[in-house]
């Protein structure tokens, strides 16, 4: 009797693993010819390049056209799926897949803009590295309706040969700008760069941070953010253009750095340095590092809108691009540099340089408009 039981047992889960390989693949079935509209943010040639190689690579192997659609901000996204669901249109929608995480990830979520969850469907799931904040976007549960696709972290850049002691804190970085006027800054909010560098201080210098992981409270916005402010006024007038200037953008920060106006640069990717090293936009000399208190980190994430023309071909991009070749290849800096959310036995290669740096969670996303908005206020003029 018990091994009757035992092979019935077998037999259910021999099925059972059947089922799933015949769901996924109808799904790359009905996933050939389509056309994967993938709205995604295309200020990087980097990146755009190994997009380039992800359409023919889906090309080759499932059918499936990979169509970069190019924005500047993916807000501009959400903006025409709110569109879409308020005309009701509920099937055939421009968009197939998004590139997207902290706020703009609420707001789909709030206005019921998400396909149903998807995530642990996906045959690569298996490979990603659960350690990872994967469950969470800026304090927000993802609920397996968007998957993980990279990682990243505040990281700080400069040049061995000319600094010997970056500063290892917010408040470190103030005795530093005093004794080196106008050699640090940080990029102009609401550039995502800048409004992580006012996060990070806020965390630091913050009497009451718990409060940062929950929904901006008005009555106490003030008071908790009042030593950001305070930090800001003395940082202001011995930074670089005594703080009547800010860099654009990250990029930036690395021309001044290269061009020797700056002491530090600040990135989003451990391996940027490697990239800018490797495309001669900084000297070999330089290196990045993170806080003494760890890098404010965040993972970046890809998602369907419920109303997705090519829902098939979405689910077969973001498997492939899960896959540990394309996250290799992602990884290589070379190509893009940024860092896996794969286990690091799925994707070892001497390309990646660098491993991520002690993380420090990001607020809950009211927390970054809230700050843009007082911080133009202040000092946008």
């Amino acid at each position: 009797m018990k091994k009757l039981i035992t092979l019935f047992s077998l037999l259910l889960l021999t099925t059972f693993a059947q089922a799933e390989d015949v769901n996924w693949q109808k799904i790359e079935e009905k996933a050939q010819s389509q056309t994967v509209y993938f709205y995604a943010w295309g200020g990087s040639q980097d990146i755009n390049n190994y997009l380039r190689w992800a359409d023919k690579r889906l090309q080759a192997e499932y059918g499936v056209t990979l169509k970069h659609v190019k924005v500047t901000d993916i807000s501009e996204a959400i903006t025409r799926l709110v569109a879409e669901k308020s005309a009701n249109k509920n099937s055939n929608g421009s968009i197939d897949m998004v590139w997207i995480n902290g706020e703009n990830f609420k707001s789909m979520k709030d206005f019921n803009l998400l396909t149903e969850p998807f995530v642990t469907n996906l045959p690569n799931w298996q490979y990603v590295d659960k350690s990872l904040p994967v469950d969470s976007d800026f304090a927000e549960p993802t609920l397996g309706l968007e998957a993980p696709w990279g990682v990243g972290q505040l990281v700080f850049i400069y040049d061995k040969n000319k600094v010997d002691n970056p500063p290892q804190s917010h408040s470190e970085m103030l005795v530093y700008a005093k004794s080196h006027p106008n050699k640090l800054s940080y990029p102009r909010p609401p550039s995502f760069h800048g409004t992580s560098f006012l996060k990070s201080a806020l965390i630091e210098l913050s009497e009451n941070p718990d409060a940062l992981y929950s929904p901006v409270d008005d009555t106490t916005f003030a008071q908790i953010t009042a030593p950001l402010w305070s930090y800001l006024e003395d940082f202001h007038q011995v930074a670089w253009r005594q703080g009547k200037q800010f860099p654009a953008n990250s990029a930036e920060t690395l021309q001044l750095l290269d061009d020797g106006e700056l002491d530090l640069a600040i990135s989003f990717n451990p391996n940027e340095v490697f990239s800018a090293q490797a495309n001669g936009l900084l000297r070999d000399s330089t290196t990045a590092y993170a806080l003494a208190a760890g890098a404010l980190s965040n993972i970046h994430f890809l998602s369907i809108p419920w109303n997705a023309a090519a829902k098939e071909g979405a689910l077969v991009a973001i498997n492939f691009l899960l896959s540990p070749e394309a996250q290799l290849k992602k990884a290589d800096i070379s190509v893009w540099g940024d860092p896996t959310v794969l286990q690091s036995s799925k994707v070892s290669s001497s390309s990646q340089k660098t491993t991520l740096f002690k993380s420090i969670s990001e607020p809950h996303p009211s927390w970054q408009i809230a700050l843009e908005t007082e911080w133009q206020k202040r000092y946008g003029h």
